[in-house]
C-alpha cells in the first residue's frame, strides 16, 4: 500500500502490479507479465509477473516504478465502515 492505495505485492509466487490503465497491453508483452486474474475474474489495472519477469534487480526496479508511477494517479478504495 502506498498513500492507502495498493501498489503492489506478492501473490501466488509473484508479483502483483497495478499500472496505468492505457499500459496494460503493452506491459503483458514483457517476459513474465499476464493479466491478472483473481477469483476467477479479471482485475482493471493490474497485472501479474511470474517469478522470471522480475528475478533480477533492474526488471524489479522496472515494476516497482510503474507501479509507483501510477500510483497518484490511482483511486483509493472505498473504506469499509466499521459495524458498532
Amino acid at each position: 500500500m502506498v498513500d492507502d492505495k495498493m501498489c503492489f505485492g506478492t501473490y501466488k509466487g509473484g508479483l502483483m502490479a497495478r499500472v496505468a490503465h492505457e499500459e496494460i497491453e503493452l506491459l503483458a508483452r514483457k517476459q513474465g507479465a499476464e493479466a491478472m486474474i483473481h477469483a476467477g475474474r479479471p482485475m482493471k489495472g493490474y497485472l501479474f509477473i511470474e517469478a522470471d519477469g522480475y528475478d533480477d534487480d533492474t526488471a524489479l526496479e522496472f515494476w516497482i516504478r510503474k507501479c509507483l508511477e501510477f500510483n497518484p494517479l490511482a483511486k483509493a478504495s472505498k473504506k469499509k465502515s466499521k459495524k458498532k
